[in-house]
């Protein structure tokens, strides 16, 4: 068995779901669990406290070298505390681009000489904010260094394999999954809220969401955000709650008392409200969702069939869309059931990990 080092981008509700062996947000560790039940030996980046400071003074050294050249940073404090562990593994897995960036490039000048699988969760975002030929050249030669890259959207993968263009690693399309029995139909209870919507990323477009509230005051709106995103909202019209910092616990009880669920998202390659999209899928819940980029293409989705899809940024559609699904929401519940069932369980998703991170620590002789 492959011992597998996995490297997180370091924030406060992972190192809690670490330490927190039965947490229902276990889902943010990407599969750790899953490899360790199979006997594989894992390690990762948090097992200590804060970088040391050697590792931090490093850090912001060469983000500042980088941001000066053209180029794009990330954590390579936590990275360099443990870059001994992960020389030691069989396997790494860069979890986030925050990691995996200064991995990527650790990997390029030879100070990391394990096998690596890069997570890409909006890296085009950031690759093109590259100034620099000698950057591009620079990027490119080190994702090259890669063993495999996923990502978990269809349009992020297809981009990244034009972009390194032939010779480069694997670029492979790996859907996400959700816990299908934490995240059942069976936890559903009438709430008085019409609609909620839930969502950490920046790229959540709540603001058309107050908008289309503010025309309906007959209707009961519930928004969960990011503690961040949260300050922005201001003036909310009456029938409109926020919360912020819930629990996962919390926010599945929100998702369980709503009617629907509407997840408004701007365009872009690599969010599509996609964790929470399923998680509500998985409880049955009538979802209208932006068709963004990330979701348009690999996961099943069909207007009118198991879910409905909106034009990112067209509150007149969304309006109408959601009006249409609170009036009659015609089995899309059930059906989007059935999908994530068949499709998108966390199982399906740690098996097909755990299949790329054996062929990236022994590839295919042939």
């Amino acid at each position: 068995m492959p011992t597998v080092f996995f490297a997180f981008r370091d924030a406060p509700e992972r190192r809690a779901a670490l330490r927190a062996p039965q947490a229902l947000d276990r889902y943010r560790l990407f599969g750790l669990d899953e490899v360790a039940a199979r006997g594989a030996p894992v390690r990762h980046n948090l097992e200590r406290g804060a970088p040391q400071l050697w590792a931090r003074t490093a850090s912001r050294a060469l983000n500042i070298f980088l941001r000066l050249t053209g180029g794009y940073g990330g954590d390579f404090a936590s990275v360099l505390s443990s870059l001994r562990t992960a020389n030691d593994a069989d396997v790494v897995f860069a979890t986030t681009d925050t990691v995996g960036i200064p991995l990527i490039l650790l990997k390029r000048f030879g100070l990391l000489r394990t096998p690596l699988v890069y997570a890409a969760i909006g890296l085009p975002e950031r690759l093109v904010q590259l100034r620099t030929r000698a950057m591009h050249r620079l990027y490119t030669a080190s994702f090259r260094r890669a063993g495999t890259i996923v990502a978990y959207a269809a349009s992020e993968a297809n981009w990244l394999r034009r972009w390194l263009g032939q010779g480069g690693p694997p670029v492979l399309f790996l859907p996400f999954g959700v816990d299908v029995q934490s995240f059942s139909p069976a936890l559903s209870c009438r709430g008085d809220v019409d609609v909620v919507s839930v969502g950490a990323d920046p790229r959540r477009d709540f603001e058309l969401l107050v908008v289309v509230a503010s025309r309906h005051p007959e209707l009961r709106f519930g928004i969960v955000a990011a503690e961040d995103h949260a300050r922005t909202l201001k003036m909310l019209p009456a029938n409109v709650t926020l919360e912020s910092d819930l629990s996962l616990e919390q926010v599945r009880d929100r998702l369980a008392a709503a009617r629907v669920v509407a997840l408004p998202v701007r365009r872009n390659s690599y969010s599509g409200a996609t964790t929470v999209l399923l998680q509500a899928m998985a409880m049955a819940k009538p979802v209208v969702v932006s068709r963004t980029d990330a979701i348009a293409q690999g996961y099943g989705l069909e207007d009118g069939v198991n879910c409905r899809l909106v034009e990112p940024g067209d509150a007149e559609a969304f309006e109408r869309a959601l009006l249409e699904t609170l009036a009659d929401s015609q089995g899309l519940g059930s059906r989007a059931r059935e999908l994530v069932e068949r499709e998108f369980s966390w199982k399906r998703y740690t098996d097909a990990l755990w299949e790329i991170l054996s062929v990236t620590w022994k590839p295919d002789p042939s």
